[in-house]
């Protein structure tokens, strides 16, 4: 590169897939295993590798990956609320894109922060719902699940039942499966190899739910051919701060473009 002469970046889907898809596995692998050998070697836990990995643990590695992946659903989200949207989509849809993001953010400060274990401070039950904010919880997801239903029905076949699995084995995890742990934990306790089981298959089916939805908002912004461009602002008398632009596909470049849209090996 010579002088001020512009270059880009492209970062393929099929690259974040494999990223995404690897770094979550690594991560569900590495917590099943500390669990495993903390049952077989009586470790205490309470320092070392488990408090770390361990995906029954708070403010370890899991937990701010899984914050992690959060946010970055809460971009895609902006991103898509953002961008331009097709001849067949419906303009209204941008306030339900805005409404996941911002659902995101705050699940991802609740993931470090675990603000939802006081929903339920008033309740006090017992067997499943030993976990009492469930209930709050369950009542959360059919009002949002009435007021997502027309927006899922406008979606193209195939992105809706992207969209609904993703929804679906997040919450089957972050909701469902608490039932069956606030059983266990009533009856037995937290210190046992079943309720880190259980909590390990709770964990990873949040992280994978978070995960494919990534991969269909991925999906969703490169068929609306949006670009992230960082520079200069191009108008005229711009201070030259940086920012961030948009490009979709009614403003589709020339084929020079530094900032088209390229197509690579795993778009085909």
């Amino acid at each position: 590169m010579q002088g001020n002469e512009p270059h880009e970046i492209v970062l393929s889907p099929g690259w974040f897939r494999r990223v995404l898809t690897g770094t979550t596995a690594l991560v569900s692998v590495a917590g099943l295993v500390v669990e495993v050998l903390k049952s077989v070697y009586r470790w205490k836990g309470r320092t070392g590798v488990v408090p770390l990995l361990s995906l029954s643990h708070e403010q370890n590695l899991p937990t701010y990956y899984s914050a992690v992946l959060l946010v970055f659903a809460a971009v895609l989200s902006a991103l898509l609320a953002v961008s331009p949207p097709r001849a067949n989509e419906n303009r209204r849809d941008r306030l339900a894109w805005w409404g996941l993001c911002a659902g995101f953010v705050y699940i991802s400060i609740d993931e470090v922060l675990e603000l939802h274990e006081h929903w339920g401070s008033g309740l006090h039950l017992r067997g499943v719902l030993h976990f009492s904010w469930v209930v709050p919880a369950g009542c959360i997801l059919v009002v949002l699940a009435a007021l997502y239903g027309r927006f899922l029905l406008r979606m193209p076949r195939r992105t809706r039942n992207r969209l609904v699995l993703a929804g679906a084995v997040y919450v089957t995890g972050a909701v469902l499966l608490e039932l069956p742990l606030g059983y266990w934990t009533e009856r037995e306790g937290q210190k046992n190899l079943e309720y880190a089981l259980i909590d390990w298959v709770e964990e990873t089916l949040e992280m994978a739910g978070i995960t494919l939805f990534l991969f269909t908002t991925l999906d969703l912004l490169v068929a609306r051919g949006v670009t992230v461009r960082f520079g200069a602002r191009p108008a005229t008398g711009a201070s030259g701060g940086g920012t961030v632009g948009i490009d979709g596909p009614e403003m589709e470049p020339s084929a020079g473009s530094a900032t088209g849209t390229r197509e690579t090996a795993d778009d085909r």
